[in-house]
């Protein structure tokens, strides 16, 4: 699956819950997975792959994969830590978060049966920063404002390189298309 990029829409978009855990629902957990487990991630969510859906997957430093389908954080610890945070669909960009080092979860697993679970320490972490994304929110607005504004400026200046260079692209085809086309008008006028 392509991974989104800041700068996409859904990633700024709230997830709606989803009503019923299908087959398709199923396919698509076991895709994000592998896709998280390419791009060497440790947390997935459902709007990081184009769905807006309240869901996400996540394999902690105990290596347990989970699932997490209509996600509540239902407490979180007075205590807090800072952590260098990541995020696949900002790569290269890391920053200092400071979260909750404890929270408790409620959700739905890849089964649809709700489930409690109080997590601490990275898988804390992710819980926290996946949910986020559900909510539309990055980890870059969780950091300093300025650190915020220079990371989107500098992801709006790659999508516009990019964009001009598929552009460049797509009229250098069409150049050797026409010529092509010219060529082969030729040959046949001459035929």
């Amino acid at each position: 699956m392509r991974i989104c990029k800041l700068g996409e829409e859904v990633l700024r978009e709230k997830a709606v819950p989803i009503e019923k855990v299908t087959d398709e629902i199923r396919t698509l957990i076991e895709d994000m997975f592998e896709t998280m487990v390419d791009a060497n991630g440790v947390g997935l969510a459902a709007q990081q792959v184009g769905k807006k859906l309240r869901l996400f997957v996540a394999v902690a430093d105990d290596e347990v994969k989970r699932v997490f389908i209509n996600p509540q954080i239902v407490s979180t610890s007075e205590e807090v830590g800072d952590y260098e945070e990541g995020c696949l669909s900002i790569p290269g960009v890391y920053e200092t978060i400071r979260r909750p080092v404890r929270v408790t979860v409620q959700a739905l697993d890849e089964n649809g049966k709700p489930f409690t679970l109080e997590a601490e320490g990275l898988l804390a972490r992710i819980i926290q920063h996946e949910t986020d994304h559900l909510d539309g929110i990055l980890f870059i607005d969780r950091g300093d404002p300025e650190f915020a504004e220079k990371t989107k400026e500098q992801f709006k200046q790659r999508e516009e390189k990019a964009a001009k260079r598929r552009a460049d692209k797509e009229a250098k085809k069409k150049r050797i298309a026409a010529k092509i086309a010219a060529k082969e008008a030729k040959k046949s006028v001459l035929h």
